[in-house]
């Protein structure tokens, strides 16, 4: 406790009750609630069979607080058990797993992931613009020729109908809607609400295929783990007694239904430590999600306020420019209704004199706010010039690129990949290879629970020879014969522990590459006997064993442990299980059905730390969390961050849309007006629209934040003029630039 803040040890006092903390960028919230888990545990203030239950964002997170917690447990010389760390979407799973039957699932109902959830959708939103496209010809506007208007018909309803669809249900869910419950209200009205209908429609459609599948959604989860809680005391109270202590991370984008769940499960005199930043708060837009369920929290009365204010992330410039944002937000923002996006206190303070987490060396030079005019292009090459000139310089040192979209930083990748530039783009896209590495120890495993089928013990090699070094080309060629040949051996035994005169190798046909093959096997075989030897070492041992055979990359071996940990932890749950029930859960996995329980490298584990003189890239939204030495924020203009002042252009209104309409928010305000029992809060076209340019202008001022709480040391923010050459640079921007060229000769207090 010596090395702790003043602010951590107050937290650290925690015995019980309501606790709200507001936490700044870099300030250690991670770090602290993780020490608060296992000081709970330590304390012995949990009973057998309870747990602390840490619910968080992202996935990234649940690995980071597990190995977290499970390392200051193992510090105290503690069995790193008594906890449990979850996103929502695991917690409802967790919860709807409990009792199915009260959510009206089967045992084995599925989970559709995110990647089968838009292919379900899509085809649905295509089939209803098929037959009703006439119903949104009202909407396009009035400047489009025949043929312009049949390419928009053609090549971009379709996206929007989709976005829209995607929107409509979501909200609908997080509102507990189902589609009958839409209908039944939508034919109550005396007038039509064509987007409305159509969501109505899309949803009712893509539940029906849902339930043909005897699947449920993400979304799903949340709503039927809610409804389960509010109709069964027994497991409501259950669940109590076994998470006596509730921690929730990233509390500022905590939902209606996250609200509601822990809520419940805390009880009315339960003990529920909440800690957040709402200037963090980035993923609003049409969802539920909001900073005043955190605020609305710490304003109770009753509840014990903390603070996190002291961040060792940043220089002293960097920190003053984050503030500065912040300020100007609040009091010189040109749209008023705007000036509340950004809060303060707490301000960022640097760290006190003697903290084991200092700030960086201050160096304001290193503080570069571009206000030259780019061209799209432009921008992408200067950036990755800059790149280029300062990687060389700096090999033990960390550096970022984040866009605000995907394409822009795909765009980037190329640019710095033609100079010849290591490139990290994983946190771009979602390639997990999770289910992969889940699959291979399934597969493994299934063989060794019936060690004498030919199949799966063919399956196994191509397993090995998919993870093992690869072969040279003609190797590879001559050996692919191998799952063939062992597939067709009916005395597996003879194969793999021959006795003198019966080995199957000696049996191998007479042919080209036969030494090759011969040798190839027999390395094959050799693993094959260390692993069977391995199958009476407990479950989560032999996966350990397994997973350091097959696997050399950092995030693998993650996986593997993360695995063995849930493989020990369904044994002691079900003693009565055998090899083939634990199998079929890393089935479960490998099918992608426990994406959102941790179990993925894109999010999980990442550390910028790992890549020194390598050039990430990223989306700002994937940076949140992280830091880098040197950060730079692309595309500060009037179009990727507007303020909502007249000239501003916005992502979600197309320009074939008539009025600059935003049909996504139209469409949840027309689902509203259904809804609503006011006649004063009947549906009035573009008030939606207007209000969502209001939301999206707060959040991406959240969004400039965050970003720019990413760098430790350095920082470079351009903007470019977009492909028509109309665009400006963003209004905080412009002002932060002055303000800087100001301040930046003074002494840093």
């Amino acid at each position: 406790m010596d090395k702790l803040r003043p602010s951590q040890k107050k937290i650290l006092e925690y015995q019980g009750g309501r606790m709200g903390i507001m936490a700044v960028p870099g300030s250690g919230k991670t770090w602290t609630l993780s020490y608060l888990a296992a000081e709970l545990i330590q304390q012995q203030y949990l009973e057998p069979g309870q747990e602390v239950l840490v619910v968080t964002l992202v996935n990234s997170a649940v690995d980071n607080f597990y190995q977290r917690v499970h390392s200051f447990l193992h510090q105290r010389g503690l069995m790193p058990l008594n906890f449990r760390v979850r996103t929502l979407h695991g917690l409802a799973h967790d919860i709807v797993r409990e009792r199915p039957e009260l959510a009206g699932l089967a045992d084995n109902f599925q989970i559709v992931d995110e990647r089968e959830s838009e292919r379900i959708r899509k085809e649905v939103a295509q089939a209803w613009l098929a037959g009703s496209v006439n119903d949104l010809q009202d909407y396009l506007t009035s400047e489009l020729d025949e043929n312009r208007r049949n390419w928009v018909l053609r090549d971009q309803l379709p996206d929007l109908v989709n976005a829209i669809a995607l929107s409509f249900i979501r909200y609908a869910k997080d509102l507990r809607l189902t589609p009958e419950r839409i209908r039944q209200r939508l034919d109550q009205l005396p007038l039509p609400l064509p987007l409305a209908e159509m969501g109505c429609e899309i949803y009712t459609a893509y539940q029906r295929a849902l339930s043909y599948r005897g699947a449920v959604d993400f979304d799903d989860l949340i709503r039927l783990a809610l409804q389960a809680l509010e109709w069964d005391n027994n497991l409501l109270e259950r669940l109590r007694q076994r998470w006596p202590y509730i921690l929730e991370d990233e509390a500022q984008d905590s939902n209606r239904l996250q609200e509601q769940i822990l809520s419940l499960l805390v009880g009315p005199q339960g003990n529920w430590v909440r800690v957040g930043d709402p200037n963090q708060a980035i993923y609003e837009t049409f969802t539920t999600a909001s900073p005043h369920y955190l605020r609305g929290f710490i304003a109770q009365p009753g509840v014990t306020t903390r603070s996190l204010p002291n961040s060792g992330r940043s220089t002293r410039s960097i920190i003053w420019l984050a503030n500065r944002l912040v300020r100007w937000t609040q009091k010189e923002h040109p749209v008023e209704a705007v000036r509340d996006a950004l809060r303060s206190p707490p301000d960022i303070k640097p760290t006190p004199k003697g903290d084991p987490q200092p700030n960086p060396p201050d160096d304001p030079t290193q503080v570069h706010l571009i206000l030259q005019k780019f061209s799209p292009q432009e921008e992408i090459e200067a950036v990755a010039d800059s790149v280029a000139r300062w990687l060389p310089d700096h090999p033990n040192e960390t550096l970022a690129v984040l866009a605000p979209r995907n394409q822009r930083g795909f765009e980037m990748v190329d640019a710095l990949r033609k100079r010849g530039l290591e490139v990290v783009d994983s946190l771009l896209s979602s390639s997990s290879t999770t289910r992969f590495s889940a699959g291979a120890l399934g597969n493994l495993l299934a063989y060794l629970s019936d060690p004498l089928s030919a199949s799966k013990l063919a399956t196994v090699y191509k397993v090995w020879r998919q993870w093992r070094e690869e072969q040279p080309t003609n190797n590879r060629k001559k050996t692919d014969r191998a799952p063939e040949l062992l597939r067709k051996n009916a005395q597996v035994e003879n194969y793999l522990w021959p006795k003198p005169g019966e080995d199957w190798l000696d049996r191998l046909p007479d042919e080209d590459g036969r030494d090759e093959l011969l040798e190839h096997l027999t390395e094959f075989r050799q693993q094959m006997q260390r692993w069977q030897e391995a199958i009476l070492l407990p479950v989560d041992q032999l996966l350990l064993t397994l997973g350091q055979d097959l696997f050399t990359e950092p995030a693998q071996l993650a996986i593997t442990h993360k695995l063995a940990v849930l493989l020990r932890q369904l044994n002691n749950a079900h003693p009565g299980w055998r090899l083939p029930q634990l199998i079929g859960e890393l089935a479960v996995i490998a099918r992608n059905e426990r994406r959102f329980l941790g179990f993925n490298d894109a999010d999980s584990g990442f550390d910028p730390d790992r890549y020194p003189g390598k050039a990430l890239v990223a989306t700002m939204h994937k940076a949140k969390g992280l830091e880098w030495d040197r950060v730079y924020l692309m595309s500060v203009n009037n179009y990727d961050f507007p303020s909502g002042v007249p000239g501003d252009s916005y992502m979600p209104e197309k320009w074939y849309i008539r009025d600059n309409l935003n049909l996504e928010a139209e469409a949840l305000a027309q689902l509203d007006s259904a809804l609503s029992t006011d006649q004063y809060a009947w549906y009035q076209e573009g008030r939606a629209s207007y209000q969502a340019r209001l939301d999206y202008a707060r959040e991406r001022l959240r969004l400039l934040y965050v970003g720019i709480t990413r760098a430790r040391k350095e920082l470079v923010i351009t903007w470019n003029t977009g492909r028509q050459g109309g665009l400006r640079p963003a209004l905080p921007f412009a002002a932060l630039f002055e303000q800087w060229k100001e301040h930046s000769g003074e002494t840093i207090a």
